[in-house]
């Protein structure tokens, strides 16, 4: 089973799924910090790979619901700047394993890449449920009373 680096928002209900499906495959989850996390732009471009720039957000983040920033209109370089000054704007989670990283919580490719079999059969309906819901986007939306897909988190 791997190691997996997963660098989060504290608190995010997604994040906990994505965790939970993780550690149920048997994976050991080191969770960090997203938000204060010292990155660099190398170190944080290396996440991204050959994805477009406008994969590389958050679609939640405040700046892009406002429509203050429009990722389908930003270059690689600005891109990063805003996302170091920002890390709301940055997608979540980045995931490391070994020397590969990753962005968001794509089943398919995170099962073929590390497996997310779980590892008990107590487990396994667990990590069904989990696997047929939505791990991509915030899962605060009606939660906290603000408008469907606005959530700051």
């Amino acid at each position: 089973m791997a190691r997996v680096i997963f660098y989060e928002k504290p608190g995010c209900k997604g994040g906990t799924k994505q965790k939970t499906l993780l550690t149920a495959a048997g994976h050991e989850v080191v969770a960090y910090n997203l938000l204060t996390e010292p990155w660099t732009i190398e170190r944080l471009r290396s996440f991204f790979g050959d994805r477009p720039v406008s994969e590389w957000f958050n679609r939640t983040a405040p700046k892009i619901k406002s429509g203050e920033i429009v990722p389908e209109q930003i270059d690689t370089e600005t891109a990063l700047v805003l996302m170091l000054r920002d890390p709301l704007l940055i997608r979540r989670p980045l995931i490391q394993v070994g020397d590969r990283r990753e962005v968001g919580f794509d089943v398919e490719l995170i099962d073929a890449w590390i497996g997310l079999k779980p590892k008990d059969a107590t487990l396994k309906e667990i990590s069904e449920k989990l696997m047929n819901q939505d791990l991509q986007t915030c899962s605060h939306k009606h939660e906290h009373n603000h408008e469907p897909g606005s959530c700051k988190h």
